[in-house]
């Protein structure tokens, strides 16, 4: 199996290692090493994303190529990852780009599937802090409606428990993916559709994972 290509995007007190054509896989460290080893331990969770999407997963223990090294920002050192790489320019084909929205569908997939699971009181993290199981669900809900601006969706935010509103923004943001990822980005579109993907699942996964480590769940068929 080919090596899984790798961008890594260093800001001065964190890294964050992206595998580009596999939205959602990202994760981070102190150093490069340490991000490119987070990653490789999050690849057995990440290989039911793609189980969900019909999709072959990366090797495990993965093989990867770090094919871009971007600088990061405040973003990237609070913990999130917001630099651009400019693989992301390229418009992907018909095929690719029903791969990468079917792939965030399954990210979706897997929180719903998770929080169904979760106890409502979450455990704290080691300074007592972090979301209990509700208040996640709908942070994560706030930030897409953020994100799918970046694809001219405009819709408002729902409640986390209000079910066709959910379905209804996902289906918004599914769609325009699949619009906008097989062209290059349109004069003034904010963002190019492949990073939108990578950003939105990257959130979603997460949160997913956080909730369940804190909530006592076995990870998901992870090994």
């Amino acid at each position: 199996m080919p090596a899984t290509r790798v961008y890594l995007e260093v800001g001065a007190k964190r890294v964050f290692a992206c595998a580009l054509d596999w939205p959602g896989w990202c994760r981070s460290g102190r150093t490069e090493d340490e991000a490119l080893t987070r990653l490789a331990e999050y690849a057995a969770r990440y290989a039911v994303v793609a189980e969900m999407a019909g999709v072959s997963a990366p090797g495990t223990p993965p093989a990867f190529e770090v094919v871009d090294r971007i600088a990061g920002s405040t973003t990237t050192d609070f913990g999130a990852p917001g630099a651009i790489p400019l693989a992301d320019a390229e418009p992907a084909s018909p095929a690719e780009a029903e791969r990468l929205v079917d792939l965030v569908r399954a990210a979706w997939t897997v929180l719903d599937e998770v929080a169904a699971s979760a106890p409502a009181s979450l455990a704290k993290g080691p300074r007592g802090g972090g979301r209990d199981r509700d208040k996640m669900l709908q942070h994560v809900l706030s930030a897409e409606a953020s994100y799918a601006r970046y694809l001219g969706v405009r819709h408002r935010e729902p409640a986390f428990d209000d079910l066709a509103a959910v379905a209804d923004v996902r289906t918004a943001v599914a769609g325009a993916l699949s619009d906008r990822l097989t062209s290059a980005p349109a004069e003034g579109q904010r963002g190019p559709a492949r990073y939108a993907a990578r950003r939105v699942a990257w959130h979603v996964l997460d949160h997913a994972w956080e909730m369940e480590d804190r909530g006592g769940l076995d990870p998901r068929r992870s090994g």
